[in-house]
């Protein structure tokens, strides 16, 4: 409700110090983090865990938009020479992106740098015009599949968590049901449970003992499919459509640039992370690791998102206002 309140034209003086809170807390879990699942992604501060790599998803989409709301004059020079536009816009862009992706990544969450990468390209990109602008962020984003690849392939699990995919998708049949296809093979038999109409709010079967804790997280959209059904998950998936709809909306209507790359930027993040976490749960690509927004259990994912939209909703209020 304070996001919502507040005028967002007054965020760039504050948004600075919020990224190197969300830096320093990204170098800190680094340090002294927990280990869950094999990533580096939680601080222990006694009455309460945080997650910094949440916290820069918001952090790094509202420095960015505020960042190069304010170079958008730059970038739409058709005649900016190449020296120019490197040292102005992509360098200053790829130091920023390389820092906070490289943090998030070395606490081996994979997952949440590729969230950051897509955020940020997405709001370069359509923060300028020119052709000169356009090849930049093709690079960038060569760029990042590769070293998204990479990462992929440089760990064991990951490596493992693909095969098992890949096969899965050329015969149909989960591998080692047991092991390295077990989480997989769960998820896709509440699913099929589900039928047309599910099996009734509370009766899934599939979140006792087979899917664990992931059954509030990452794998809350089968449980949800296995209680509700086709039916209910159509109907699901639609309410996470309108939202995006909408948010393109207030991004198309927004007084200013600022306003535009602000509700672009967070309608972006929170669609994709639906879009990802819900394939996963369908079988659609590997499993993720990433939280469904609104509804998988975490206090920092939860908190997070929440403060997205009351920023959303307040491009939207003083769009109105001067409208």
């Amino acid at each position: 409700d304070v996001y919502k309140r507040q005028d967002y034209h007054k965020y760039p003086k504050l948004i600075p110090i919020g990224l190197a809170i969300t830096v320093a807390l990204l170098i800190i879990v680094l340090i002294v983090g927990e280990v869950t699942n094999g990533s580096l992604r939680w601080i222990d501060f006694g009455f309460f865990r945080l997650q910094p790599s949440e916290l820069a998803k918001l952090a790094f989409a509202v420095y960015l938009a505020s960042w190069l709301s304010r170079q958008k004059s730059v970038l739409n020079k058709f005649d900016s020479k190449l020296k120019n536009y490197l040292l102005s816009s992509m360098l200053p862009f790829l130091v920023l992106l390389f820092v906070t992706s490289l943090l998030i990544l070395l606490g081996r969450d994979l997952a949440t740098t590729a969230i950051v990468g897509a955020i940020a390209l997405v709001i370069y990109f359509v923060s300028g015009t020119d052709l000169l602008h356009t090849f930049g962020s093709f690079l960038i984003l060569v760029t990042m599949s590769v070293v998204g690849v990479a990462a992929a392939l440089v760990a064991p699990y990951r490596v493992d968590r693909i095969s098992t995919y890949i096969s899965f998708l050329r015969t149909g049949v989960v591998p080692d049901p047991l092991g390295t296809g077990y989480q997989l093979r769960q998820i896709l038999i509440a699913v099929g449970s589900g039928g047309l109409f599910g099996v009734g709010f509370g009766e899934s079967r599939q979140k006792f003992f087979y899917l664990g804790f992931s059954s509030f997280t990452d794998t809350i959209f089968a449980i949800f499919a296995e209680e509700f059904g086709l039916l209910g998950s159509i109907l699901f998936v639609s309410v996470f459509l309108i939202f995006i709809f909408r948010g393109l909306k207030i991004a198309s209507t927004a007084k200013d640039t600022l306003g535009s790359l602000l509700a672009l930027g967070i309608t972006f993040w929170i669609g994709l992370q639906a879009f990802l976490n819900i394939a996963a749960n369908v079988g659609l690509i590997p499993l993720t690791g990433i939280p469904l927004p609104f509804i998988s259990y975490g206090g920092s994912s939860m908190v997070v998102i929440l403060t997205g939209v009351g920023i959303l909703l307040n491009v939207s209020k003083y769009s109105r206002i001067d409208g």
